[in-house]
């Protein structure tokens, strides 16, 4: 293996990982407020696809492009993650849902830890995001701020976030930027259901 194919594997991995997400992520989700909650009391559960304008696609100006064709070390890849990383890091968000009161599922970045717990944090809609491969799009990383440090919560562990969802930019020197923020949040450890 060259130096340079050393060099840029992860560029390439990196562009192949935006590329592929951003093509399950193209025209995903209405672009509406959650329902009225059917029980007072109980917050309607949103979708990560909700979060997502209808007519954003951040694919649309590397349809004609073959990414197969481009080598680790080619210029244009490099130049094109660049650019991908910067849509998606100012992806608009669904102002349809901005104020909304709410429930997401999704996975833990924490932003701070003690020995005490976890109180601020990223969440995710999917296992490995902002740790392990590139951050998604701002409109998928919800930035939560809990009522109260949270004890016994873990990098990606899954939980359930009640509050009022609103559109707020905050960037991550690490992690990534978001799009939505959640204050006073309650946070719930995810439990699967029996089948």
């Amino acid at each position: 293996m060259s130096f340079l194919t050393k060099r840029f594997a992860p560029v390439r991995a990196a562009a192949l990982s935006l590329a592929l997400a951003a093509g399950l992520l193209a025209g995903c989700g209405p672009e509406r407020a959650a329902p009225a909650s059917a029980a007072a009391g109980v917050a309607p559960e949103l979708k990560w696809e909700e979060l997502i304008p209808k007519s954003w696609d951040p694919t649309q100006r590397y349809r004609n492009i073959s990414l197969e064709s481009l080598r680790d070390n080619d210029p244009r890849a490099i130049q094109m993650l660049d650019e991908m990383r910067a849509v998606w890091d100012n992806a608009p968000v669904n102002v349809a849902l901005d104020g909304v009161d709410g429930r997401l599922t999704g996975f833990v970045v924490p932003l701070d830890a003690s020995p005490d717990g976890i109180r601020e944090f990223l969440l995710v809609p999917y296992f490995g995001a902002c740790i392990h491969t590139p951050p998604p799009p701002a409109n998928q990383i919800v930035r939560v701020i809990a009522h109260e440090t949270v004890k016994g919560l873990h990098a990606m562990d899954t939980v359930h976030v009640r509050g009022t969802l609103r559109a707020a930019r905050y960037a991550s020197a690490d992690m990534g930027v978001s799009g939505y923020e959640i204050r006073s949040a309650a946070v719930e450890p995810f439990v699967a259901k029996a089948q």
